[in-house]
């Protein structure tokens, strides 16, 4: 009688949902997907029927990231509350037929619509377009076959009142450019490929009847992204040749983001020379041979600036601080600074200096104090050594920066001056980073806990101090100096690669560990730490770091054998938040072992491995996607036979892509002489975020784009 009086007495003090304020439980169906909310939830009882119809839950509709849904609940959600939209993006549902977005016109009061990697043709476009007379933000994908005379009288009206347009180009095109007569940001990104799929080379001329005039008059952000090739450079210049004629006078940000390249025309020095005589900008980024070597930014006028890169810029660290952060003068409005590959930018001068020398501290110091307010820091791709001053490790600096958010740093950067001078103990483990042999090892026992490990030198470290400093840090990128890729972009796969930094070579398990400490962490990517003997530090991160959703591992320890896979295996079982992992190693076993403890990341979405002579169990394969019912994308780059893989991706294939229509599969050689024209079939949103290697810290200025 006490037992069943005591469980009463609990029932009545229990809380009932039901019985939160509208307000809180408005606050809880926030985190719920909306058609989720609508289609299921507001069926359960009245009060939440009412709720789940509220405006502050159906103003804006977010379907990028939502997998489950296919074309009949898109119908179902545009039919039940269209007209409530106001703010609908859609960007990567790629896996939705091109008549999907014929449901969008019963949201006739759209004001903001990304349909970024959805399949949209022009006749589609237009007939959407001319229904929605309240919008003002487009964001859309242009495809070989866009013809820009098919859109409708209608539909170039409501182009003509669009302030901010995002256009991914895949043919050379001015896509609706020229019919967005208000623009006030214009975001290009330019994706085309030099070849066709026949082999054909392309041209970068625009077909005839698509040379109408961009009108820019009203334009303030000009951002364009280039994909590698000739094509793509070829395009984004007819693109410029207007502003070259005419810079508008509220342009405040001018950004263009090239990789390899790029080199200067007369056109673009006269746009330059424009920019430096009529605009004050707050956000600049321009390809490295427009500034090496020139005075423009001597007369470039900034106003609050908020984002800079200088990727790849042989900027010297004295320009820098002279011409761009004005002496050392407050530049608090700076939030985001992307100095990857500058080699210099932490040297006086860049003349007769060495990559590996070591930095000018007072350099960086001035950089701390001027920009005390940064919140995203990339520092990637360079040589940046410390001296062994006291108090004046780069790591020692930037424990200053309370604020950041995110930070990319190479390897060699971290390590302690002493540590990485002496000559390192000889051990049996100890193997050198080749390409030969395999050597055998013994299994090593690593530490367990953070207690044990703290105990292996690394509490004293400058780089568990700054750790313990940027406690609020989300995403982190240690990447060594000299690393790269074995999928590169447009490429075959590279064959071989450059040895670690002489810096880097202490680099290991104990910095690992440090990064445990960073409670909120939820992205981090490590590359190239040579020092890896067990990998003890990634059991730390699992058990601490409860909020990890991003996790990339490239090229950790000896290159032969992956000497940390026991403590992968054991990590990844504390990884109940992860919801990406892409793992590139050589010699990599996705096996038995390695996909029952990836079977534990419930939230698990995206797997990418990319292994030079790795194997997989194919049953093993099969057995972890039944059991991850999240998964949606699964690439695998390993040395299996192309018959083992195209018989494991056709298996996948089969048996889940009915339910999962949003499931994405690619399982191909590596090595293989057909991998670019595989990856070209690969959606924009799993190439770009996952499938390819790249620092993202400060990539692009925040919020960009919505």
């Amino acid at each position: 009688q006490e037992v069943v009086s005591e469980e009463s007495e609990e029932e009545s003090n229990g809380v009932n949902l039901m019985e939160f304020s509208d307000e809180i439980l408005l606050h809880i169906l926030s985190y719920v997907p909306c058609t989720d909310l609508v289609l299921n939830v507001r069926r359960t009882c009245r009060k939440l029927a009412t709720l789940c119809l509220d405006k502050s839950l159906t103003h804006t509709v977010l379907l990028q990231k939502d997998y489950k849904v296919n074309k009949d609940k898109v119908k179902q959600l545009m039919r039940d509350i269209g007209k409530e939209i106001y703010q609908l993006n859609m960007a990567g549902c790629y896996w939705l037929p091109s008549s999907t977005i014929d449901h969008v016109t019963r949201c006739k009061n759209l004001v903001k619509l990304n349909l970024s990697g959805c399949h949209v043709t022009s006749l589609r476009l237009s007939k959407m377009l001319s229904t929605l007379q309240h919008l003002r933000s487009l964001a859309i994908d242009v495809n070989p076959g866009f013809d820009a005379s098919q859109l409708s009288s209608e539909c170039k009206a409501t182009l003509s009142r669009v302030l901010e347009l995002k256009q991914t180009l895949y043919t050379p095109s001015y896509g609706v450019v020229p019919c967005c007569t208000s623009l006030e940001k214009l975001l290009l990104y330019f994706e085309i490929l030099d070849r066709s799929r026949e082999g054909f080379m392309l041209s970068g001329q625009l077909m005839v009847g698509e040379s109408n005039v961009p009108h820019y008059q009203n334009l303030r952000i000009f951002y364009a992204r280039l994909a590698p090739g000739y094509v793509n450079q070829e395009v984004v210049r007819l693109y410029l040749a207007v502003l070259s004629d005419r810079t508008p006078e509220n342009l405040h940000a001018f950004l263009i983001s090239a990789p390899g390249s790029f080199a200067e025309t007369g056109a673009t020095k006269n746009l330059l020379d424009s920019m430096a005589r009529n605009v004050r900008l707050d956000a600049l980024q321009l390809p490295k041979a427009w500034i090496n070597g020139s005075g423009l930014l001597q007369h470039l006028k900034f106003n609050n600036p908020f984002y800079f890169s200088f990727s790849r810029c042989t900027l010297s660290g004295g320009h820098l601080i002279q011409r761009v952060i004005n002496g050392g003068k407050d530049l608090k409005s700076l939030t985001s600074l992307n100095l990857s590959g500058c080699v210099h930018c932490l040297a006086p001068e860049s003349l007769f200096r060495k990559a590996e020398d070591d930095i000018d501290s007072s350099i960086l110091e001035s950089l701390v104090v001027s920009c005390s307010n940064l919140r995203h820091l990339n520092l990637s791709a360079a040589h940046h050594h410390s001296s062994d001053s006291i108090g004046n490790h780069l790591c020692q600096l930037l424990s200053r920066l309370k604020h950041l958010l995110s930070l990319a740093l190479p390897v060699c950067s971290i390590t302690d001056v002493a540590a990485s001078v002496e000559k390192p103990p000889t051990t049996p483990n100890l193997v050198p980073q080749t390409f030969g042999r395999k050597v055998r090892i013994g299994i090593q026992t690593y530490p367990r806990n953070l207690g044990d490990q703290a105990n292996q030198k690394i509490e004293s470290s400058v780089f568990w101090a700054l750790m313990g400093s940027l406690r609020f840090l989300e995403t982190l990128e240690i990447i060594g100096s000299s690393f790269s890729s074995a999928m590169p972009r447009n490429e075959p796969a590279i064959r071989n690669s450059l040895p670690p930094c002489v810096r880097a070579q202490s680099v290991g398990d104990s910095e690992v560990a440090a990064i445990s400490q960073l409670t909120y962490l939820q992205s981090l990517t490590l590359a190239q730490l040579p020092n890896i003997l067990t990998g003890s530090g990634l059991v730390n991160i699992g058990l601490q770091c409860q909020h990890l959703r991003t996790l990339s591992l490239a090229n950790l320890g000896m290159m032969g054998k992956v000497v940390y896979m026991p403590a992968l295996t054991d990590m990844l079982k504390h990884c109940k938040c992860l919801r990406d992992l892409r793992l590139e190693q050589p010699y990599f076993c996705a096996g038995a072992q390695f996909f029952q403890a990836l079977s534990h990341c419930s939230s698990l979405q995206r797997l990418c491995i990319v292994s030079r002579s790795g194997t997989l169990q194919s049953d093993a394969v099969m057995s972890f996607m039944a059991n991850c019912l999240e998964v949606i994308m699964c690439h695998m780059f390993m040395g299996e036979s192309l018959t083992v893989c195209k018989n494991l991706q056709q298996s996948i294939v089969r048996s889940f892509q009915a339910e999962r229509p949003a499931l994405n599969v690619v399982i191909f050689p590596l090595l293989h002489e057909d991998l670019t024209e595989v990856i070209r079939d690969v959606p924009m949103r799993h190439l770009d975020e996952i499938t390819l290697f790249k620092s993202r810290v400060a990539e692009e200025p925040p919020n960009l784009w919505w």
